[in-house]
């Protein structure tokens, strides 16, 4: 086999390696709380924002909303924010994300002291999750909803 058909099969399966890893969650990124208030207060997207984490029942149950928000609403930008432990990124968060297929973008918020984070997201947030916080107008318009969404109700808060 002549050595540029080895290179670029090579080539070839490297990328479809490559993108495989990536559509199934293979990293995430890491904010802390300004990074993702920045990101919120620069745009004029309407977010939905959802914290969870992988040992929170309720909060698994409706992640599958979010990633169909995700696949049939372009009006928006879905968000999860995992709240797992750093620490439990690559041994639980992405093999969670991997194993349901989810395509939503995701990020881990690295913080230490939850009720400082918390106050900078809502004070009107108790900080029980999960926790869905739709923002508007580079986030001078928020709801929250501090309860597990059912099927069909994410629908009715956003455009």
């Amino acid at each position: 086999m002549p050595i540029k058909q080895i290179v670029s099969t090579w080539c070839i399966v490297l990328l479809l390696v490559g993108s495989a890893s990536f559509y199934g969650q293979s990293s995430l990124k890491i904010y802390k709380v300004n990074t993702l208030l920045q990101r919120l207060k620069a745009s004029d997207t309407v977010f939905v924002i959802n914290f969870w984490a992988t040992w929170c029942k309720p909060c698994v149950e409706e992640l599958p909303l979010f990633e169909n928000l995700n696949n049939s609403n372009q009006k928006v930008k879905v968000i999860l924010v995992c709240l797992d432990f750093k620490e439990a990124l690559s041994t639980k968060v992405i093999p969670f994300l991997k194993k349901r297929n989810y395509t939503v973008e995701c990020v881990l918020l690295d913080e230490v002291n939850g009720q400082d984070f918390i106050d900078q997201i809502d004070k009107r947030w108790s900080g029980a999750i999960p926790m869905t916080l739709i923002s508007k107008k580079r986030f001078t318009e928020k709801q929250i909803y501090e309860r597990q969404l059912k099927s069909g109700e994410l629908e009715t808060f956003v455009p």
